[in-house]
């Protein structure tokens, strides 16, 4: 799997990313997701009975020398569990990479498949979770064995100034990834997950916006609207001195 920027060819890629991702699609360390997903990739859903699903862990994707990162919680089921690639195919993904279009993160406003042309600006999408998980809830071992790629990849990352999690979960993995990272001692400092709220945790880390994921239990109900994704996403652009330029 090549992780193309936006200014890359299919052969211009990072190779230690290309190599991590790689590793991450080959993991087995927890037995009940690797049971879990398989058995999906066998069942499907009725709506993707022709698919032939991807049914490993998912690497993260996007631009090598992002300033952005973007972190959610696992693959969906029968979206980067089933496509290969995270936030893809799925209606998370609609409304995450619609809004990422809109304000200048992305070629384009979908995210279908691994072939659909998609490339991300100045962005780099992962997830704290590489396999998906029962009733999208992973377990503290299954956190403590996939924290160690998010943390090698966000190291990949060297550009890196805006970190957003999506969700509580994510929030609290890039916590725990401050808190490994920084020079400072912020281990007695508690940090509350609130959307739309702006972290400052340590001066040697990037900074943290904290959103509710844009799954349909929240957008379908309410509870997080576009209006309020896309205040996220400006305020992220202006900590960026300003949105990338759309592609050509």
């Amino acid at each position: 799997m090549r992780l193309v920027g936006p200014n890359q060819s299919a052969c211009e890629y990072s190779a230690p990313l290309d190599s991590l991702s790689r590793e991450i699609v080959e993991c087995s360390k927890c037995p009940r997701l690797v049971s879990f997903r398989k058995n999906i990739s066998k069942q499907k859903r009725r709506q993707f009975a022709d698919s032939e699903y991807w049914g490993k862990p998912v690497p993260g994707f996007g631009d090598p020398n992002a300033r952005l990162v973007i972190i959610g919680l696992a693959p969906a089921a029968h979206g980067g569990n089933r496509t290969g690639r995270v936030f893809t195919g799925d209606n998370s993904a609609k409304f995450l990479v619609s809004h990422l279009h809109k304000a200048g993160f992305a070629n384009q406003a979908i995210s279908e498949s691994r072939k659909d042309g998609l490339q991300y600006l100045d962005c780099y999408v992962s997830a704290a979770v590489r396999c998906v998980p029962p009733d999208n809830k992973p377990t503290k071992k299954e956190m403590d064995n996939c924290f160690p790629y998010l943390e090698r990849e966000l190291d990949l990352l060297p550009n890196a100034k805006v970190i957003l999690a999506l969700g509580r979960i994510a929030f609290d993995s890039v916590v725990q990834l401050a808190r490994r990272r920084s020079n400072n001692d912020i281990k007695q400092k508690k940090f509350e997950f609130e959307h739309g709220r702006r972290y400052l945790i340590s001066e040697d880390f990037p900074v943290v916006f904290a959103s509710y994921h844009p799954s349909p239990r929240n957008t379908n109900t309410g509870k997080m609207t576009s209006a309020m994704f896309s205040k996220v996403l400006r305020d992220i652009s202006r900590t960026l001195g300003g949105s990338p330029s759309p592609l050509s």
